[in-house]
C-alpha cells in the first residue's frame, strides 16, 4: 500500500467517479457498499473533504447515520459488473460482499473497511450533513434528478487517510 496526499490524484478520481465508485460503511456489525456516481473532493473548514450524497431510502444511509464514517473506493480496474450489481441491489436484502466475492481491507483511521481492489481508497469521518431543500435547487436539476422527490442527504467527510492499492 502506498499512502497518498488526498489531492494528488483528485482529477483522476473525479473522472472515474463519474463512471462509478463504491461507498462503504458499517455499523452494529452490518457492512454495506453502494455505487455512487456523484461526489466531490475539496478543501473545506481547513480540511480535505470528500462529499457524497445518499438518499434516506438507502440502507447505506442508515449505516452512515449510525457510524458517522465511510470509505470511498475508486476502482482503477474494470468493475462495471460489480458497480452495476451494487447500484441495484439493496444491502437490506443482499450481502453484496458475499454475492460478488468482494474482499475488504482494514482502514487505518476509521472502523469501516475499504474494498480490496486496485485503486484509491478514501477513509472519511462525517464533519457535516445536510438534507437537500427542493426550494433551493435549480428547477431543471430538480425536474431531471428528483422526479420522485427523493432528495439526497449530503455528507461532508473529512479525508483522514488515502490509500492506493
Amino acid at each position: 500500500m502506498e499512502k497518498q496526499i488526498y489531492n494528488k490524484d483528485a482529477q483522476n478520481t473525479l473522472d472515474i467517479l463519474a463512471r462509478g465508485a463504491f461507498l462503504t460503511t458499517q455499523a452494529e456489525g452490518k457492512l454495506n457498499t453502494m455505487t455512487i456516481g456523484w461526489g466531490s473532493i475539496g478543501h473545506i473548514w481547513q480540511k480535505p473533504v470528500f462529499m457524497v450524497m445518499v438518499r434516506p431510502s438507502r440502507f447505506t444511509y442508515d449505516l452512515i447515520e449510525q457510524s458517522g464514517e465511510f470509505t470511498v473506493s475508486i476502482p482503477h480496474e474494470d468493475m462495471q459488473m460489480q458497480l452495476g450489481f451494487c447500484g441495484v441491489k439493496s444491502g437490506r436484502k443482499t450481502d453484496k460482499f458475499a454475492a460478488l466475492n468482494l474482499a475488504t481491507f482494514a482502514s487505518q483511521k476509521i472502523a469501516t473497511p475499504a474494498i480490496k481492489i486496485k485503486g484509491l481508497h478514501y477513509e472519511c469521518k462525517v464533519l457535516y450533513k445536510t438534507t437537500m431543500l427542493p426550494a433551493q435547487l435549480d428547477a431543471a436539476v430538480n425536474e431531471k434528478a428528483y422526479p420522485e422527490a427523493d432528495y439526497h442527504v449530503m455528507y461532508f467527510g473529512e479525508i483522514l487517510n488515502t490509500v492506493k492499492l
